[in-house]
């Protein structure tokens, strides 16, 4: 048992109004879906400085902690939209600017944001426009005053925009060619400087000791810094950034796995869903790499047919891992996002694989999975409080709380 555990919680829950402004808070529900290990029935979540520091079934609260005891609520994560341009507008064309952010787009301001939020969306994932590789992604809370104060993460994906053509395929090479040019530069600069040390210590005479001896032994090799373009190249190589590549159909994969080669890294695809996508016929092949999809939730039709797939169905259960985007970049899709995404699960999509589309994989899209997406001790608390079934149309949002503040709903006592 934890220490909390071990408080014993005797008193009463608090008769009057709740301070909503992210101090120690026990929450008491009638379910939890946690998303990482299922759900948790009675549950209490504990949340203090922003965090959830502790969840469980019936756990008893020590006495004098602030309780919200609303036995009728279901909570889940908050929601991650991990691929929009809500509240930008700007267009661009076939771009090579990978260091380019969106963020100077931003206007704290603008009242989708608010909109959003409310219906539960607690993270965006906000991309450059344009094709090619247009720049890359920032992680954003839908609230702020500023521009700052909304940015998670300015660097959550890298944006590659890939079509079968010999265009798209000379852009990826070449990207990779610079990456492989300035690890010869570096290569050549780290030679060099060995060299320049080696003979530095052997200008000594034997048993001599220069006064900025201690410094030398202390210094090491900063490597050159690479080109703006080269950089997020470089990074997404050293896993320190995700790539997320947008394709329309099977034979784009097949030519971006031609262009990318023997190189291994990490990323994520973007599928849009066409009414007559023939994604279905790499499905294996993708789903045995495992990777994470962004898609909306929408039923296809075979090409040429009447017939209707469920390709995030096909996908998950062929190993991919199903992040969902709203149908459309609106107000509105957000708001209808769980409903539809609960339509794709009463066409055969298992709920866990649903539930983790809408929060947990989005959030390991952008990179951060281990902060966001799931009610675990240690992560972030946005959390949305439902009258019901997260994914049953006629369930409503009765609050959302954000960084362990509610910023929508009743939260009196």
């Amino acid at each position: 048992m934890t220490i909390l555990t071990t408080l014993l919680a005797l008193a009463p829950v608090l008769t009057g109004p709740v301070d909503p402004s992210g101090g120690l808070v026990a929450i008491k529900v009638g379910r939890a879906e946690t998303v990482s290990h299922g759900p948790i029935d009675h549950a209490v979540i504990l949340v203090d400085n922003g965090k959830i520091v502790e969840i469980g079934a019936d756990l008893p609260v020590a006495r004098g902690i602030p309780v919200i005891d609303r036995p009728e609520w279901v909570v889940m994560p908050g929601l991650v939209s991990c691929y929009t341009r809500l509240g930008v507008e700007s267009r661009a064309g076939q771009e090579f600017n990978p260091e380019v952010s969106p963020t100077p787009e931003l206007n704290p301001r603008h009242p989708d944001y608010k909109e959003v939020l409310e219906a539960g969306v607690t993270t965006l994932g906000l991309y450059p426009p344009g094709t090619g590789v247009p720049g890359h992604a920032s992680a954003l809370r839908p609230k702020g005053k500023t521009v700052a104060d909304m940015v998670v993460d300015e660097d959550a994906y890298l944006k590659v925009y890939f079509r079968a053509n010999s265009a798209s395929k000379k852009l990826v090479r070449d990207a990779w060619t610079k990456v492989d040019e300035y690890d010869d530069k570096v290569k050549k600069a780290k030679e060099k400087w060995d060299k320049d040390n080696k003979s530095k210590g052997s200008d000594k005479k034997e048993g001599e000791a220069k006064p900025d001896d201690k410094k030398d032994d202390k210094k090491t090799f900063v490597p050159p810094e690479p080109d703006p373009k080269v950089k997020p190249f470089v990074q997404v190589r050293d896993g320190e950034l995700g790539m997320l590549v947008s394709i329309t159909q099977s034979a784009d994969w097949a030519h971006w796995l031609d262009a990318i080669g023997e190189r291994k890294f990490d990323y994520a695809l973007r599928v849009v869903m066409t009414r007559e996508i023939d994604m279905y016929e790499v499905t294996e092949e993708i789903g045995k790499r495992g990777l994470r999809m962004v898609m909306e939730p929408q039923i296809t039709l075979v090409p040429g047919t009447m017939r209707q797939r469920n390709l995030a169905m096909e996908f998950a259960k062929a190993g991919a891992k199903i992040a969902f985007k709203p149908r459309n970049d609106t107000v509105q899709d957000h708001v209808a996002w769980r409903r539809h995404v609960g339509e794709i699960v009463g066409a055969g999509l298992e709920r866990e694989a649903a539930l983790r589309g809408l929060t947990l994989e989005p959030a390991g899209v952008l990179g951060l999975d281990k902060q966001l997406g799931s009610l675990d001790k240690g992560k972030t608390a946005n959390l949305l409080f439902l009258s019901g079934d997260p994914l049953e149309p006629t369930t409503n949002v009765e609050a959302v709380m954000l960084d362990g503040e509610f910023v929508f709903g009743e939260v009196k006592e």
